[in-house]
């Protein structure tokens, strides 16, 4: 919940991203589920189907395997093998000859009763003949005759497995502390045991084997893969050991994984264990899966494609457009650089620049109607005398009289009429550089004798046939010595000079006043820079510099900083007409 209200407060970008997230996952997390579903059910029906069939064939293995247990105690009671294994060497030649073919006759039927059955054989050691049931001269083989005897009861463990080979064999008598007269024997053929195994697995290129752990002995559907003989006899030996007779799993051989289902056959006293690889089982699904998994990554693509455009198309855009409003907020009337010609944004671009324009057109035409406001101010103050500043001439007047200092008391009268003169004049607002300088140099002689030898003036400017506007040097050189040099206690110092640069004119005013810091500095040069942005109070040193504006254009105006006489340097840029 607490997510919510903070998406709900949270940007356009990342509400979008989120739907765009919560459309995409919940559908890739249904594909994902129902594949894994589909996968496990296919595994699951493979496995019955599996053990099914490896219990129908198991099951056919045992019939087989029981039957011919059945029919060995019938041939070793055999009248003729036993009087052959009896008396064989006190018969006649023609009386031996004529049991051994009645006894190849029963051999060979015993043989054809089993397509299991490879070879049926009696061995006799009286006359040291193996008896087959094809061939008549055969010797008896020891190491052989002697494998087929049990070292146990023949009904726990009928199988014996020599030389790679599987026989059912029975000993008359079944006395295991004497030697038997004869062994009864069936070789069982492992090529057909193999076509059963390959039955189970069918066409899903498993393998099949029949693992007996006593004996050790296996035989194998397919000989390619020897290691997985290894794997199998763990799995095998730890089903044993846990008594679990039959069942599947998807296990680990190796680096492939493998479904492996296993049956145990009281029989054969071996496990029945087909192994086919996880990709046989899961062949489609495995290629969904990976359909799936590049599906995922193309929506990581798609994704990250839809991110960037959005960013780019939409967010940054629409960010510009933000920053752009925050500067409205703050009165910096700065158009949007329109990058879009046909687009919405193109449109909201447009009609915000049409906006600041308007803005700054009624601004300007505010502060241009405050100029005027100014002129009239300016011309009401023609008309009238500062009462401070009268006060101060005629107390300094009256000091010059009574000090008996005619010749300077005549000359302060004049410097007073010459000013009042020049404010009173009711004269255009751009005047000839040399009256504005003439102005100035007058209110200085004026300061001059008020200040006394206290304050030393350098005033060097070039005069230049222009034409400026009135009032632009004497307000800065007042301004230097209201708030920088008037106030000292110690000696103060006014630089006033120019210099001339492509096609402007530079008047430099300085002073080495110490009541400037640099935070103030600072704040009165923003002022300065953002004064055509902004309503700011039109007196002082930004009313000369917006004047100086309106008249010049913007690269004109003022421009302070530190003197290297200490106090303030401001320059007075004015173009050449």
């Amino acid at each position: 919940m607490k997510l919510l209200f903070r998406l709900k407060d949270s940007s356009i970008f990342l509400k979008m991203m989120a739907v765009f997230l919560s459309v995409l996952l919940p559908l890739m997390m249904i594909t994902w589920f129902i594949n894994e579903r589909g996968a496990n059910s296919i595994q699951t029906e493979i496995s019955r189907s599996t053990l099914n069939t490896t219990s129908f064939y198991l099951d056919s293995l045992d019939k087989e395997v029981e039957r011919i247990a059945q029919y060995l105690p019938t041939y070793v009671t055999d009248s003729d093998l036993m009087e052959l294994a009896a008396i064989g060497t006190d018969m006649t030649y023609y009386e031996r000859a004529q049991s051994i073919t009645l006894i190849q006759k029963r051999l060979d039927l015993m043989k054809n009763s089993s397509p299991f059955i490879r070879e049926a054989k009696a061995y006799v050691p009286k006359i040291e003949r193996t008896l087959l049931s094809v061939k008549y001269e055969t010797a008896i083989s020891e190491e052989e005759y002697a494998a087929m005897q049990h070292s146990g009861p023949y009904y726990n463990d009928p199988f014996i497995y020599w030389n790679n080979r599987l026989f059912l064999t029975m000993s008359y008598p079944a006395n295991t502390f004497k030697s038997p007269l004869f062994v009864i024997g069936v070789e069982l053929s492992t090529n057909k045991i193999k076509e059963a195994l390959q039955q189970i697995t069918g066409s899903n290129s498993g393998e099949s084997m029949l693992l007996n752990m006593e004996q050790g002995w296996v035989i194998r559907s397919n000989e390619q893969h020897s290691e997985l003989q290894d794997s199998l006899q763990d799995f095998v030996r730890e089903k044993q050991l846990a008594g679990t007779k039959q069942g599947y799993e998807m296990v680990h051989f190796g680096s492939e994984r493998y479904l492996t289902v296993f049956k145990y056959s009281e029989v054969w006293k071996s496990y029945s264990i087909t192994c086919i690889p996880e990709s046989a089982v899961l062949g489609p699904i495995h290629t969904y899966r990976q359909w799936f998994l590049w599906a995922c990554a193309l929506a990581v693509v798609m994704g990250t494609f839809f991110s960037y455009s959005l960013i780019k198309l939409m967010y940054r855009p629409l960010m510009r457009l933000i920053h752009g409003f925050k500067r409205v907020q703050k009165l910096e009337l700065i158009p949007v650089p329109i990058d879009r010609r046909r687009d919405e944004f193109g449109y909201l671009y447009q009609a915000f620049n049409d906006t600041v324009h308007s803005l700054k057109t009624l601004i300007e035409q505010n502060y241009e109607q405050q100029i005027r406001n100014q002129r009239s101010e300016l011309k009401r103050l023609q008309s009238q005398i500062n009462p401070h500043f009268l006060y101060n001439c005629f107390f300094v007047l009256c000091r010059l009289i009574k000090s008996e200092n005619k010749d300077k008391a005549y000359q302060f009268c004049l410097y007073i009429g010459e000013y009042f003169q020049f404010i009173t004049r009711d004269d255009e607002d751009v005047i000839p550089l040399e009256l504005e300088i003439k102005h100035s140099r007058t209110y200085l002689d004026m300061q001059t004798i008020c200040y006394g030898e206290r304050i030393r003036v350098r005033f060097d400017i070039m005069l230049l046939p222009l034409q400026v506007p009135r009032l632009v040097l004497q307000p800065i050189i007042e301004n230097a010595y209201k708030h920088g040099i008037g106030a000292m206690t110690g000696p103060g110092e006014l630089w006033v000079h120019s210099e001339m640069k492509d096609d402007r004119l530079t008047i430099c005013v300085e002073d080495n006043g110490n009541h400037l810091d640099d935070g103030k500095l600072e704040q009165l040069r923003v002022r300065l820079t953002y004064s055509a942005n902004r309503i700011e109070e039109t007196t002082g040193l930004i009313n000369v510099h917006r004047r100086i504006q309106l008249h010049y254009g913007a690269e004109y105006g003022l421009e302070v900083s530190r003197s290297s006489l200490g106090g303030l340097k401001v320059l007075i840029h004015l173009g050449v007409e």
